[in-house]
């Protein structure tokens, strides 16, 4: 398995994505804004843009994420 193309840390279990908040120019670069809800899995998958978000102190937290795989449940607009 490939490891995702950029895992983020977040504190909250429900994050938005929109694949470019941290990129000059803004979401013209992105997607459009999701929500995902991070289950009991410890993380989610973008379904755009593959970002995976990962609960702190998650049991997915501290994994080898290239070991886990694809989970984009819980994503809605």
């Amino acid at each position: 398995m490939l490891p995702p193309p950029e895992t983020l840390r977040v504190h909250s279990p429900r994050v938005a994505c929109d694949g470019a908040s941290d990129i000059p120019g803004g979401a013209a670069l992105g997607h459009p804004r999701v929500w995902l809800q991070i289950d009991e899995e410890g993380y989610v998958d973008c379904g755009y843009c593959d970002r995976r978000f990962v609960l702190i102190g998650g049991v997915a937290d501290h994994a080898d994420q290239a070991s886990l795989p694809d989970h984009a449940a819980g994503a809605s607009a």
